[in-house]
């Protein structure tokens, strides 16, 4: 059971110095976190005592252990701010606040706040909610050249399914903002429907689901249907209803945008007929499906190259170029300097494999072919890997070795 996603304050609270021992903790825990561009901050209860760990470019980092008696007063500042019921313990919450860690009414950050009982009290995960990039396209989000005229051809077409897979954290989002941004202009209706809405998005037309209210994925979805829409983003699909709907709608002239939990773009095909979509209604309405991860970047302060056997990395698939010299062509690895805070990264960029539904493809569909055979014929028609797509980033000295076989370990 939860509480329903409390709508931001609208001004935000200002945290400003004083003699508060937790107030205090708490924003410098903020800049901490803003200064080495934190995704999300977990307070958790311990046995003894208690931490606080940053999640920084996918991998969690203890950023402190406070004293024990500043736990109660930490925990219930984050739960007044951000409107949650602080006599509450028992069940979990969801709250959002916004907050000018310096007390300036202009500078804020807003952070979605979860609240969860654990056995030793209350764990609090703070995600920060970013604005978009200024720079934001598919260029920034990691894709190649010929992988960008792909997809710029499919959300640039009038209607299809335009699907975006990968694990919780793997960016998918930014993604579907992005393609909004690319089509969000004057003479286009575009609607969302997501659980929730994250970044607000001038002009578009953005809903939250709300599943005590009723208010599902697929009840929203065929509001926005009598609404005139031109392209719908669907936060993610997550059942068959809301499958089938987004499946009529892609065949029906509307472009559709959506998410799916899938290891690759070939899985994400058999994942929609295992929940109910038929194979003849998938294969006219889906124009393209993606696969991302996110792999860490390599400090260009500190990296250095690679003392790897070249037997090791041919293993791993990265055999020298004819006429290369190999201490040229050994990839870098982490070392860790001030820059990076020790870590050797910084930042993150994202690997893609995008696959068109080609016309064999969708014979293949239609047949109830394996997720295997459709993953063949990806190969066939040239369509990179994740696996691939990761090689060379290692090859351009974006990423070591070590990261691009982490992320990209499950099959493809």
């Amino acid at each position: 059971m939860r509480s329903g996603l409390a709508a931001p304050a609208s001004a935000p609270a200002s945290i400003a110095p004083d003699d508060a021992p937790a107030v205090r903790l708490l924003a410098e825990t903020l800049r901490e976190a803003a200064r080495r561009n934190a995704s999300d901050l977990h307070i958790e209860p311990l046995e003894h005592g208690w931490r606080i760990r940053l999640r920084i470019d996918g991998v969690l980092h203890e950023s402190a252990r406070p004293p024990a008696h500043l736990r109660d007063a930490f925990v219930t500042r984050i739960k007044v701010l951000a409107r949650m019921d602080i006599a509450e313990r028992r069940i979990p919450q969801d709250g959002r606040l916004r907050l000018s860690p310096r007390g300036e009414t202009q500078a804020h950050e807003d952070y979605r706040v979860n609240s969860l009982p654990t056995l030793h009290g209350e764990k609090l995960v703070l995600r920060r909610l970013e604005a978009l990039p200024a720079d934001l396209s598919l260029a920034a989000l990691g894709l190649d050249q010929p992988q960008q005229q792909t997809l710029g051809a499919a959300i640039g077409a009038p209607h299809g399914l335009v699907l975006v897979t990968g694990p919780t954290g793997s960016g998918k989002t930014l993604s579907l903002y992005c393609f909004l941004q690319m089509l969000n202009n004057a003479s286009r209706n575009l609607c969302s429907v997501e659980d929730p809405a994250e970044i607000q998005l001038a002009g578009i037309n953005q809903v939250n689901v709300r599943e005590k209210a009723g208010l599902t994925f697929a009840l929203a979805l065929r509001a926005l249907l009598r609404q005139d829409p031109d392209v719908i983003m669907i936060g993610e699909i997550r059942d068959e209803e809301t499958a089938s709907v987004a499946v009529k709608a892609a065949q029906t002239g509307h472009l559709v945008l959506s998410t799916l939990h899938t290891n690759d773009a070939p899985a994400a095909v058999a994942r929609l007929i295992d929940i109910g979509v038929e194979p003849y209604n998938l294969a006219a309405a889906l124009r393209l499906v993606t696969a991302q991860r996110l792999v860490r970047r390599l400090c260009a302060k500190c990296r250095v190259r690679s003392d790897e056997s070249a037997a090791a990395l041919s293993a791993a698939g990265l055999d020298n170029d004819e006429g290369e010299a190999p201490q040229t062509s050994r990839p870098f690895v982490a070392r860790g300097c001030e820059s990076c805070h020790g870590i050797g990264y910084r930042g993150r960029v994202g690997i893609h494999e995008v696959m068109p539904v080609s016309t064999a493809m969708r014979e293949l569909i239609v047949a109830q072919r394996s997720a295997h055979e459709i993953a063949r014929q990806a190969r066939t028609e040239g369509v990179a890997t994740l696996r691939d797509a990761a090689l060379a980033r290692v090859r351009d000295g974006t990423t070591s070795l070590a990261e691009a076989l982490c992320a990209t370990d499950t099959p493809s």
